[in-house]
């Protein structure tokens, strides 16, 4: 049994209701967590507050990082429990699991070192007047975290809050809480004062919301869906509480004639079948220059057909969904592909040890998908690679902008100067031009635009918006 963690202990729900953990790989049953309500995200908040204000407010930056890097040093000390705890969890192939464990780290490293460098400024202004400005934290933030990469968004998200000087009450996902419960773990285990970083897990209409409206929050960091994402906003409008919300994306992998292939296709199938497809930068849309488009589809396709769903413990290329319900939602679009006379261009499989009751879809190459069909519109959520032709760089950009989401895009084409032009008028948060993803890129600001969301995560942006400026103006005379 999981309990949540309130003020460095474990905590049972106050209603004493408890969640089923589901393995995705078999759909079996191994553990239960806690179904908390209102009643549990107050204990967490009041226990977030009392630590800000006594202890973490008051603590040096310098000190502050110093814990930081401590929990990112005891998380690598840790990896391989992590990675099977997500992998169990989450239903992970054993080599994305470690990668998330080693980004994890990376975010808490990379945060320790930013603790004490958030620097205000000096202003110039009237004679005998000096003005300066310096950041403060918010207070409490909350962060709402979802199942397709816990780990890392938890270290991007909460990394970023406690660097700034903020205490932090975590939901994750009801379907991904173990990883991050032994995360807090391992943090009190290494010195961080009781309510610095508080877990309470459930349902979102029951605890996330609750962690919305609650009065004690100061700021909500949330990614998922757009519709959840509304929601939330919403609730925390009504108070005036600011939100960074990271919506997913329908991101493009613009393929011109000249690009380099051998460099291009590894990346484009990365790109769509990484953590089954469950990503909300992965790269879902395929745009060719017509003049490519055949020979790239043969290519593709023969790779495709090459790719195997299993297990996660067998560390294939893809591993399961994450629950019955996706596994439903993907099988339910590649069967709107053929009810809509979308070609199939190739598929993978999955492994015949896979278990009956694990939730698998095989990684699927579609062509010729209409731009306005909800496969080039919606995400999918699975590694599902919809791929369309285009004539030209206007008819390129009108493709990539041609959906309501704006998160990343990729760009494959040696020529300089339309690498410039695309990124200029791509309308995302981020253009990866000749590589995609960037290795993950810590450092890298991250975010989208549109219905992608607002704010930005990851790098030192991230902690701007995790504080608020205050300008100080000293009359001397």
């Amino acid at each position: 049994m999981q309990n949540n963690f309130i003020a460095n202990e474990p905590v049972a729900s106050a209603s004493g209701r408890t969640l089923d953990v589901i393995d995705p790989s078999d759909g079996q049953v191994f553990d239960h967590l806690q179904r908390s309500d209102a009643s549990d995200i107050d204990s967490a908040v009041q226990a977030a507050r009392h630590c800000f204000e006594t202890l973490w407010r008051p603590m040096a930056p310098a000190d502050r990082g110093r814990l930081l890097m401590r929990l990112s040093h005891a998380i690598t000390a840790h990896g391989d429990q992590l990675a099977a705890l997500e992998q169990r969890d989450c239903g992970k192939p054993t080599g994305q699991a470690r990668a998330d464990v080693l980004a994890l780290a990376r975010y808490f490293e990379f945060y320790a070192g930013a603790c004490d460098k958030l620097h205000g400024e000096t202003l110039p202004y009237q004679e005998g007047t000096s003005v300066l400005t310096w950041r403060e934290a918010h207070g409490v933030t909350g962060h709402v975290i979802p199942w397709n990469y816990p780990m890392q968004i938890f270290g991007r998200s909460v990394g970023g809050a406690l660097a700034a000087g903020n205490t932090c009450v975590v939901k994750p996902s009801e379907d991904a809480c173990l990883s991050l419960l032994r995360v807090a773990q391992l943090a009190a285990e290494v010195g961080f004062p009781p309510g610095a970083i508080n877990l309470v897990t459930g349902y979102g209409h029951e605890v996330g919301d609750a962690l919305a409206r609650h009065a004690g929050i100061d700021h909500i960091s949330f990614t998922g869906s757009p519709g959840v994402g509304t929601l939330i906003a919403q609730a925390a409008a009504e108070r005036h509480c600011p939100v960074t919300l990271e919506l997913g994306g329908k991101s493009p992998q613009i393929v011109f004639a000249d690009a380099n292939l051998d460099a291009a296709l590894p990346a484009i199938v990365n790109a769509i079948v990484q953590n089954a497809g469950q990503t909300c930068s992965a790269g879902s849309r395929l745009l060719v220059e017509r003049s490519l488009y055949e020979p790239l589809l043969e290519r593709l396709g023969a790779l495709f057909s090459g790719l195997c769903a299993g297990p996660a413990s067998m560390d294939l290329d893809v591993g399961p969904l994450i629950r019955a319900t996706q596994k439903e939602r993907v099988l339910g679009f590649l069967e709107d592909a053929h009810t809509a006379g979308i070609a199939t261009v190739a598929q993978g499989s999955v492994v015949p040890e896979a278990p009956p009751g694990g939730f698998y879809a095989a990684p699927t190459l579609l062509r010729d998908v209409p731009p306005e069909h909800r496969l080039a519109q919606e995400e999918i959520f699975g590694p599902v690679l919809c791929a369309m032709p285009f004539d030209d760089e206007d008819h390129a950009v009108q493709l990539a902008n041609g959906t309501r989401f704006g998160l990343v895009a990729g760009v494959w084409t040696q020529q300089g100067a339309r690498q410039l032009r695309m990124a200029r008028r791509l309308q995302c948060g981020q253009v990866f031009i000749n590589n995609y993803g960037a290795g993950g890129g810590v450092e890298l600001p991250f975010g989208g635009v549109k219905s992608s969301g607002y704010g930005r995560e990851k790098g030192f942006e991230a902690l701007y918006g995790f504080t608020t400026l205050k300008t100080v103006a000293i009359r001397h005379g």
